[in-house]
């Protein structure tokens, strides 16, 4: 799905301000609070293979574990009166950086009950413009302040000469490719000091000069980037239902000892097509993706993503409530010697 959709969800005004040439507006430096950052680089991190970032020093981050669920503004009452079991929170990050306002105190109360990590969609890691540096000192903050022990992005483009594109479009599977967008993972690692994890993404058409096939290409760049992985089943399926592949080989052609995070999610069927719209309940073929995902990864924490035609909250609770099940029913049986190796750390 477009990121201006995920960006939008959860602003109070229906989404960040845009310029007259359609770009983003500057950001500058802001965050969850407006002190100064702390001098120096914060304790490394290691993954240790049961979805967890381990400080090295006795530095505490929150780690989520189990099912959480993606904070939405169509939520943001519901959540602050939620008695059910929530495991843990995702953000879109674009949506709080430099803003303030009811969605910022939303956060806060939030950021107090559960854990809270953030999940960025306009950062363009394999992009050919650079890094917003000062996006990345406000991101920076944010992680800080909300103790997120990781954070994860696309492995795409979304800005090619300062045009945002407003979509998460697919890099060509090739040796370039791998070498540049691995690079600005290790850069981006480094600004942020602490692990990151890339998410293969959902695409609609192979970008020419590719040569290497996607398992291949997410392999390649995860481990010169010496980075996580985030896994996206619902991708993995629309993916191969689009490319007529075996969705059980195309997952198993991911790097899936890279695995730091899942993500779920519903799609809607579009004529010969599936498109990843994150909109509706995940049909039968992806919990069973989801389950054999589980089992070769191991009980690494897991994200239901709802971003359009949202529901009540009880009803993403529910399909929460299923992956929960599943989650703990493979995290029973699970033996540490299947566990992912160790992930770089910033």
């Amino acid at each position: 799905m477009s990121h201006a959709d995920l960006v939008h969800r959860g602003l109070p005004h229906g989404g960040l301000p845009q310029r007259h040439d359609g770009r983003l507006p500057q950001r500058h430096d802001g965050g969850l609070s407006h002190g100064r950052l702390p001098h120096g680089r914060l304790p490394h991190r290691r993954y240790d293979g049961r979805g967890l970032i381990q400080p090295r020093s006795s530095m505490t981050t929150t780690q989520p574990t189990g099912v959480g669920i993606g904070l939405r503004r169509e939520h943001f009452a519901a959540i602050e009166q939620c008695e059910r079991r929530v495991g843990w929170l995702e953000i879109i990050p674009e949506n709080y950086v430099a803003h303030g306002g009811h969605a910022l105190a939303n956060l806060r109360w939030c950021a107090e009950r559960w854990p809270v990590v953030a999940h960025g969609v306009s950062l363009s890691v394999g992009g050919p413009d650079p890094l917003d540096e000062d996006y990345l000192v406000g991101l920076r903050r944010l992680l800080d302040e909300l103790r997120a022990p990781f954070y994860t992005d696309h492995l795409c483009y979304a800005t090619i000469g300062g045009v945002n594109f407003y979509d998460l479009l697919p890099l060509p599977f090739s040796e370039e490719a791998v070498h540049h967008t691995a690079a600005r993972i290790r850069q981006l690692a480094d600004r942020l000091e602490r692990p990151v994890a890339v998410e293969n993404i959902s695409y609609y058409a192979t970008m020419p000069g590719g040569t290497m096939s996607e398992g291949q290409f997410v392999s390649a760049v995860v481990e010169e980037a010496d980075c996580g992985l985030l896994l996206d089943v619902n991708n993995v399926y629309v993916n191969a239902q689009n490319h007529r592949e075996d969705p059980r080989a195309s997952l198993a052609a991911l790097p899936l000892h890279r695995t730091m995070q899942i993500h779920i999610a519903g799609h809607v069927k579009e004529g010969e097509r599936i498109i990843d719209n994150h909109g509706r309940p995940l049909i039968e073929p992806v919990w069973a993706l989801y389950e054999q995902a589980l089992q070769a990864v191991g009980p690494v924490p897991t994200l239901l993503e709802w971003d359009t035609d949202i529901p009540a909250l009880d009803r993403v609770l529910d399909e929460a409530d299923r992956a929960q099940a599943i989650w703990e029913r493979v995290a029973s049986s699970w033996s540490p010697s299947h566990a992912p190796r160790t992930a770089r750390s910033a």
